[in-house]
């Protein structure tokens, strides 16, 4: 369950920060309103993982889906430009996490 954990902050990190992106230097309330919600189930979804997962990996793994789900959602929704180089070194990003998930122990 933590490893889902893990996720859900992960996913919820990308909710966050293009809720900030929105907020338009803060001067927008509904997307700060969300900002505030995807920030603080974010952190405690992080730190219900961390009850079972290192600190260092948890924090690696969150950040690594945040990046990764950042930059999809960037090309896929906003037409953020990209390149096939960028798109390895994400992939390189997402083999780091399967690689973490796979060697690291259950407490």
């Amino acid at each position: 369950m933590h490893w889902f954990y893990l996720l859900l902050a992960g996913l919820l990190e990308v909710g966050w920060i293009y809720s900030l992106k929105f907020t338009d230097g803060f001067t927008r309330i509904i997307p700060l309103i969300f900002y505030a919600v995807f920030g603080f189930f974010s952190a405690l979804f992080l730190s219900k993982a961390l009850r079972n997962i290192d600190v260092g990996t948890a924090y690696a793994v969150w950040m690594g889906i945040a990046i990764i789900g950042i930059t999809t959602t960037g090309i896929v929704f906003l037409k953020e430009s990209y390149s096939t180089l960028k798109l390895v070194f994400i992939l390189m990003i997402a083999i780091g996490i399967a690689g973490l998930k796979f060697i690291t122990a259950v407490k």
